[in-house]
């Protein structure tokens, strides 16, 4: 798929991993009580891709999977979803990355990985197709891609090549702890390129986890705040989010549904708010249209909650805004 010149104007490329989630065919069991397990599409990253994508924006994803079934079968499912897939990689020698997540009975999960190492951890600063990041309007990443070598490499390669050209760039750390050798290192290295970016997502686990403090404090949230952020957004699950920047903060409602899986909800948040900025970057200064904007993502979000997996239970635009108008009733 080549970019056209119109599209690549809000073209958002997300780097770091994808891989396959085995979710349980049943909620509330543990792993070794699960009799079954559906195979869903994953990575945070390449979920974000997707959630783009769905809600009518342009997307490219940077990473790299294994030479396998499962490697080939998510390039596919980028393809299908009319994702850029020129900047993934094969490796021939390594396998495409697997996770086994619990659901809990109120739809959370718990995660076990598989990567010793995935062919997701040893991509390379060689093997970036940096003309798809610098075409880029908005660079999103995570940090997962930090953890090691050589991937960490590239990703600060990536990430300082998209600064250099202007793009807007995007930071959500989805702290994944099982995947760090302890919390202190989690903690150093999701915070090692925070100054980097422009709008960070965080929910709010995440910052009682980076501040071990309580995340319904706002001068707890505003201690992750760095003189260069545009715009520092708290989720805070069903309850919605909040938005801070140099000029105004605020909360906006969530929207309470039916949850069987949370899964993607971050991500399907996420893609919502980087298309709509892609499209009009004014609104990160009229707290007006950034509240719409956040209400939208919002539904988003709590839509993704609703079926298992990320990427097939992201929501279309008009899924979106039959959900606002439903609850607005």
């Amino acid at each position: 798929m080549t970019i056209s010149a119109t599209s690549s104007s809000s073209l958002i490329v997300c780097f770091g991993e994808m891989l396959i989630d085995f979710v349980p065919d049943a909620s509330g069991v543990s792993l070794a009580e699960s009799t079954g397990f559906l195979k869903a599409p994953g990575g945070a990253p390449a979920n974000v891709a997707c959630a783009i994508t769905k809600l009518g924006g342009s997307s490219a994803f940077i990473g790299k999977v294994g030479d396998d079934e499962f490697g080939h079968m998510l390039v596919n499912i980028l393809k299908k979803n009319n994702v850029n897939s020129e900047g993934v990689c094969f490796d021939p020698h390594a396998r495409t990355a697997l996770a086994f997540v619990t659901l809990k009975k109120n739809g959370d999960r718990e995660f076990m990985f598989y990567r010793n190492p995935s062919a997701d951890m040893l991509l390379k600063e060689s093997e970036l197709n940096m003309g798809l990041i610098k075409q880029s309007k908005i660079f999103h990443y995570g940090s997962i891609s930090l953890i090691s070598e050589p991937c960490r490499s590239a990703h600060m390669a990536a990430m300082r090549a998209a600064k250099d050209a202007g793009i807007l760039l995007s930071y959500d750390p989805n702290v994944r702890l099982p995947l760090w050798p302890s919390k202190e290192a989690a903690i150093d290295g999701i915070k090692s390129i925070w100054n980097y970016a422009d709008f960070i997502k965080v929910s709010d686990d995440e910052v009682e986890f980076l501040t071990n403090g309580d995340a319904d404090k706002e001068d707890v949230v505003l201690s992750l705040w760095h003189d260069n952020l545009k715009l520092l957004l708290v989720t805070d699950g069903e309850k919605g989010c909040r938005y801070f920047t140099k000029n105004f903060k605020g909360k906006v409602e969530g929207f309470a549904v039916n949850t069987v899986d949370t899964t993607g909800a971050g991500d399907s948040f996420v893609g919502a708010f980087l298309v709509s900025v892609a499209k009009d970057p004014s609104l990160l200064n009229a707290e007006g249209k950034l509240r719409e904007v956040l209400k939208f993502a919002n539904a988003c979000g709590a839509i993704c909650t609703t079926k298992k997996g990320a990427i097939p239970a992201l929501p279309t635009d008009l899924d979106a805004r039959e959900l606002i108008k439903s609850k607005a009733k």
